[in-house]
């Protein structure tokens, strides 16, 4: 089994990528005091991330706290694990976004079918202008990759690609 780490005061929480567009690897990273933690995730989860903390944010009253902007990836880039599902919560008493990342589990053929796959859990805790920054910087991370066609929205790679909608 993998690590487990709750983080619930971040210095950055931040998302980046590394290859080229068409084979990025999207990474999710949490900085607090001493401690980087690096998450690998798809590029739909980014996004979806994003779209989700821009509603909450809008939806709850949290304290304000001093602007910031999302920071690139701390160097070298070593992901703990792979995101299978995440979560959000709202932390009133402490003014915090909470997401909660779960890894990614693959089922052993061979595993007990009554008891549940196992896998590490990531838990930060974002104040308002972290979430603020991650939102703005996840829109413009997922906008620099390849460019969407304007007929069926999937990707066109440098050389072109397929339209189903020419088809």
């Amino acid at each position: 089994m993998s690590s487990s780490f709750d983080l619930p005061e971040l210095r950055s929480f931040a998302v980046g990528t590394e290859g080229p567009a068409g084979e990025r690897v999207f990474y999710l990273q949490a900085v607090a005091e001493h401690q980087v933690v690096t998450l690998r995730l798809e590029k739909q989860q980014v996004a979806l991330l994003a779209d989700y903390l821009a509603r909450v944010i809008a939806s709850y009253e949290l304290a304000e706290s001093s602007p910031t902007s999302m920071p690139d990836l701390y160097q070298p880039v070593i992901s703990e694990w792979i995101v299978g599902s995440m979560m959000v919560a709202i932390d009133e008493a402490e003014s915090r976004v909470i997401v909660i990342a779960e890894e990614l589990v693959i089922e052993d053929d061979d595993a007990d079918p009554d008891s549940p796959p196992t896998g590490s859990q990531a838990r930060f805790g974002l104040t308002r202008a972290q979430v603020d920054a991650f939102v703005t910087g996840a829109r413009d991370v997922i906008e620099s990759g390849r460019p969407s066609c304007p007929l069926c929205g999937r990707p066109v790679n440098a050389d072109g690609h397929f339209c189903p909608r020419l088809n």
